[in-house]
């Protein structure tokens, strides 16, 4: 393989790991497991005969997208002592 090759070929996987990194961040990303999470809890809800499943489904929706996004914070602080 030459080294132009070479080159090329690292750049592709940056662009790939750039992209990667760009989608864990957004906020469709966020939006999207949101919606998810409450159909299937809603879902859920349907299928166990629990009452109101689409008014009681957004509690558990709510804590679990709350839980995501401080994880963000939790990191860097286990970044910053993993130094």
């Amino acid at each position: 393989m030459d080294v132009e090759e070479e080159i090329n070929n690292i750049k592709k996987r940056n662009k790939r790991v750039e992209l990667d990194k760009a989608w864990e961040t957004s906020w469709t990303r966020r939006v999207l497991i949101a919606i998810l999470t409450y159909v299937v809890i809603v879902i859920f809800f349907f299928v166990a005969g629990l009452p109101k499943p689409f008014v009681n489904s957004i509690v558990p929706t709510a804590a679990f997208v709350l839980s995501t996004l401080s994880l963000q914070y939790f990191r860097k602080i286990w970044v910053k002592f993993q130094k």
